[in-house]
């Protein structure tokens, strides 16, 4: 029997990882899509203002999640040294860490309204939006716990369960939405309040049953989980936080990028602002692929880093790299020879009053296949470079690309260049390259340091916390 080429083995691995990650990624959007089509259904006020709430709840959200992300990261070295009791413990602190910034952000998101109208947002979209964030906060403990046991049985090598777990909720998302918005079976019409109230009552009930697979399998049972688990260790907590920090910073000064990107397009007009949405949700399904395959790699990386395995995690490195250019180009041709038909799935292309919209649409999505070509390999490689305990450097060429670069650039191209809206996107694309090209050359640099440095000192020891 042949061998496999090591690239092949360490692929199927990825895929392997990656394919639920990526089905749980597209299930989660699947949810805010729900979310925007029932505000649709109440009226046109009902839309604009929940949209607010879901924005601002958005970036808060982002930024919680990007923390937690450190959970992930930091369990898949301690799988690859062997270390399970301290893979248990990193799981543990990280679920406290959910609750305490579930806490806080349920109190900074009670009490946004001063902001928001601060910010120049009118009374009554600031008053829909309040109605909407009565009980979504309560959605952050559940979403926030289950994006830590996400992460630790992802990190071992079980990622399947948190794919149908992430279904499951989209159907029971869909079903209570409707119920509550059309008052089925004798329910109240709880209007914003009723999607925000299932969006909780979801998010929770998808942290319960993970958790309680995670209790019952018995995968699970070289990971004591629940002993000691009332006792916060802070020494594991200072660790998340360390490397959780600027990931979650990462996390925002992205989404603050395509907020201003927004704002840019709602100066130019409706039509522009529309044509926007449309163009970044088409994208944003395709950038689901990269965004599952970062995490898959981050934590391939990361348990070959703790095995001290480093030819390993460089290749793996390499070729999550490889195939999700390959997988970007693909979506780029579809981009480019389809963008009709995609543009036909959000507006009816034989309403008149939707051309113009459409035609901008179009026009933006022959940008997109760049913008997602950049934006997929960034992705990847800002994941290469934290499955290394790395993600201050994520953070600072993040920052420096987007708001350096991309933004400058596209207020540049867009209003004095006179491109309008293409100018927008080309700008952003052109932050995002060049943030792909300097992660890239990172994550090869620090791979080629830290082999030169273990062939000196072989006696490497990955999981030493600073």
């Amino acid at each position: 029997m042949t061998m496999q080429h090591p690239a092949r083995i360490e692929l199927r691995a990825i895929l392997r990882l990656a394919g639920p990650l990526i089905a749980s990624q597209l299930a989660h959007m699947l949810m805010v899509l729900t979310d925007t089509l029932m505000m649709a259904r109440l009226s046109p006020e009902a839309l604009a203002g929940g949209s607010l709430g879901a924005a601002s709840y958005s970036f808060v959200a982002f930024f919680c999640i990007g923390v937690i992300a450190a959970v992930g990261t930091l369990v898949s070295i301690r799988q690859g040294a062997g270390d399970t009791a301290g893979a248990a413990r990193l799981t543990q602190a990280g679920l406290w860490l959910a609750w305490l910034m579930a806490l806080v952000a349920g109190v900074l998101l009670w009490n946004l309204k001063p902001v928001l109208l601060l910010f120049g947002q009118t009374e009554s979209n600031v008053q829909s939006a309040g109605q909407f964030l009565i009980f979504l906060p309560f959605a952050l403990p559940g979403y926030l716990s289950f994006m830590a046991l996400r992460g630790f049985t992802s990190a071992i090598g079980r990622a399947t369960p948190v794919m149908v777990i992430s279904l499951a909720g989209t159907v029971a998302n869909f079903l209570l939405n409707y119920a509550l918005i059309t008052g089925m079976f004798g329910l109240p019409k709880l209007g914003l309040m009723g999607i925000g109230l299932v969006t909780a009552i979801v998010a929770n009930l998808m942290a319960v049953a993970l958790a309680l697979h995670i209790g019952r399998h018995p995968a699970y049972d070289a990971y004591p989980l629940r002993q000691g688990l009332s006792r916060l260790n802070r020494q594991y907590l200072k660790e998340l936080w360390r490397l959780g920090l600027p990931i979650g910073g990462t996390y925002a000064v992205e989404v603050g990028l395509f907020a201003f990107a927004a704002l840019c397009m709602g100066t130019m007009g409706s039509t522009q602002l529309g044509a926007h949405q449309i163009a970044l949700q088409i994208v944003s399904v395709a950038f689901m692929v990269p965004a599952g395959l970062s995490y898959a790699i981050t934590m391939r990386i990361g348990q070959h880093y703790g095995a001290g395995q480093l030819l390993d995690a460089r290749l793996a490195g390499r070729v999550g790299l490889a195939f999700g250019a390959a997988a970007m180009l693909c979506f780029a041709m579809v981009f480019w020879l389809l963008p009709n038909q995609l543009v036909g799935l959000f507006l009816d292309q034989n309403d008149p009053a939707f051309r113009d919209v459409i035609n901008l649409a179009v026009s933006l999505l022959a940008v997109a296949a760049w913008f997602e070509l950049f934006d997929g390999t960034q992705t990847i490689a800002m994941g290469c470079i934290r499955g290394l305990k790395d993600a201050r450097t994520t953070f600072l060429v993040g920052l420096g690309c987007y708001w350096l670069i991309g933004a400058p650039a596209a207020w540049w191209m867009a209003f004095h260049l006179h491109w309008g809206p293409t100018g927008v996107w080309w700008g952003l694309a052109l932050g995002l390259a060049f943030a792909a090209v300097s992660l890239t050359l990172a994550f090869e640099w620090k791979m080629k340091r830290m082999i030169r440095r273990e062939s000196v000192h072989p006696h490497f020891e990955a999981i030493r916390s600073e």
